[in-house]
């Protein structure tokens, strides 16, 4: 195929070029099929009525002709009281005895050997019929009935072809009428398509400047309320997710960088001393290796949490029916072992959910571990409350500790990532644990809360399934 045959093929087979020859080829479908019943339905019933007309004129002939005893000079169109009618274009011809024409037609008719001899015959009413005789250009059926004891026949004929004419007068009529649906429909499938395509081509239009500039704030046509208008909600929805999404990866890399820097700074630090390890003394030896422990252990949290974060926010694990407290039983056991503190729970209430488990067990577990860190030395138990639901299909879990509690003006930016309390920058940690509570969170269709615990210390928590603190 050569390159311009391939570039021209999709401009013929457009949506809108589709739709409009559809339409057309329906209804050229739908119409041929009318005109052809609606055609031979009215020429049946013409040529039926037209031959009816003439078989009745004919038997009332055989009739007049069988009862009474008459002769070529009772149908002569010169005789006053000639017995018979004579229909609209019917023609009517006298023969005598011997086949000779008595009272000729207007115009005359032909006289065969079929004739003479029905014009002899003894019996009254025989017949003899021609089908589409030609009689000066016209198309005529002829039936000669004889009128007996040789005295000749008469011959009635009934023009057809004003019948045919007419008919064939109806089929160009049929004929450009089709043209004309044909053509309408093929007309009005074009409009339509534009009007229903205008918007899909705007959708196309945004989905390849997209593409092409890489760039997710697009305007996106979202006009109507049908299936094109939901098209382009969902593709609106879509690069707003997609654009948020581009937006949490950038700022996680460029927090991600800012945190990396200060302690691999640090590491640089301590790995140039190590060359002259030897010409430092005993006790700054230990300092230096005690650094780098602690130096490779940071960023080996953070590290981890960073890891965790990201797969969080992409996470496929299927969600499923879970029981957050038996979820919070588990890591109050685990956290047990971990930090010897003494963990409590208290649940009340379903505490059923529609989640993901791991989700879930690592957002619990930052809560028990953030609490712990800031509770060090603390003797009062760390407690982890599951309540539901506080309102419809919501769950509340909280984390309570006796800790110095959180400042008022670090409440609302404790679940930003990286961020870390200024009487905190001396603890181990890296600053994401809340900010994984809070995707994990808003994933499953809560929020994130913290505030300042009555008597000291401080309340952590999430809620799961729609509801707000």
């Amino acid at each position: 195929m050569g390159p311009g045959r391939s570039g021209r093929l999709p401009r013929l087979l457009n949506l809108r070029t589709t739709f409009a020859v559809s339409f057309a080829l329906v209804a050229a479908a739908v119409t041929v099929l009318v005109g052809i019943l609606s055609y031979s339905s009215a020429a049946r019933l013409l040529r039926v009525d037209k031959q009816s007309v003439f078989d009745e004129v004919v038997r009332d002939l055989q009739g007049e002709v069988r009862e009474r005893r008459m002769t070529p000079q009772d149908f002569s169109s010169s005789a006053p009281g000639h017995d018979l009618v004579r229909p609209a274009r019917t023609d009517v011809q006298v023969l005598g005895a011997d086949g000779a024409v008595v009272d000729p037609g207007s115009p005359g008719l032909p006289v065969t050997d079929g004739d003479r001899r029905i014009a002899a015959a003894t019996g009254a009413g025989r017949l003899v019929v021609h089908k589409d005789v030609d009689v000066g250009g016209d198309v005529y059926r002829i039936a000669t009935v004889a009128l007996g004891d040789s005295r000749g026949a008469v011959q009635v004929a009934q023009e057809f072809s004003d019948t045919e004419d007419l008919l064939r007068d109806l089929q160009r009529r049929t004929l450009l009428l089709m043209a004309a649906v044909v053509t309408a429909a093929g007309l009005f499938g074009w409009w339509l398509a534009r009007r229903i395509t205008r918007r899909l081509v705007l959708l196309t239009s945004a989905a390849e400047a997209v593409a092409r500039t890489r760039r997710l704030g697009i305007d996106v046509p979202v006009a109507g309320s049908d299936e094109v208008g939901r098209l382009g909600r969902a593709f609106d929805r879509m690069l707003g997710r997609l654009a948020q999404s581009e937006e949490d990866q950038r700022r996680l890399v460029q927090d991600a960088g800012h945190e990396l820097r200060t302690p691999l700074t640090s590491l640089r630090t301590n790995i140039s001393l190590l060359r002259r390890i030897d010409e430092l003394p005993p006790e700054t030896r230990e300092e230096l290796v005690a650094d780098l422990g602690d130096e490779a252990r940071e960023l080996t949290d953070l590290v981890n949490e960073l890891v965790e974060l990201a797969a969080g926010q992409s996470d496929t694990e299927p969600p499923r029916r879970v029981d957050l407290a038996e979820l919070a039983e588990d890591v109050a056991a685990a956290g047990r072992r971990r930090t010897g503190r003494r963990i409590v729970l208290r649940a009340a209430g379903d505490t059923t959910t529609v989640g993901r488990p791991q989700l879930l067990t690592r957002a619990l577990t930052n809560l028990v571990e953030n609490a712990a860190k800031f509770d060090r030395g603390g003797t009062a138990p760390i407690e982890i409350v599951v309540a539901g639901p506080a309102r419809p299909g919501t769950v509340r879990v909280e984390v309570l500790d006796r800790g110095p509690g959180v400042a008022d003006a670090d409440l609302v930016r404790v679940f930003d990532r990286f961020f870390r309390a200024a009487d905190a920058r001396a603890l181990p940690g890296s600053g994401l644990g809340l900010s994984i509570v809070r995707e994990v969170a808003l994933a499953h269709g809560g929020t994130p809360f913290a505030h300042r615990r009555e008597g000291g210390g401080s309340v952590v928590g999430f809620t799961v399934g729609g509801g707000g603190d």
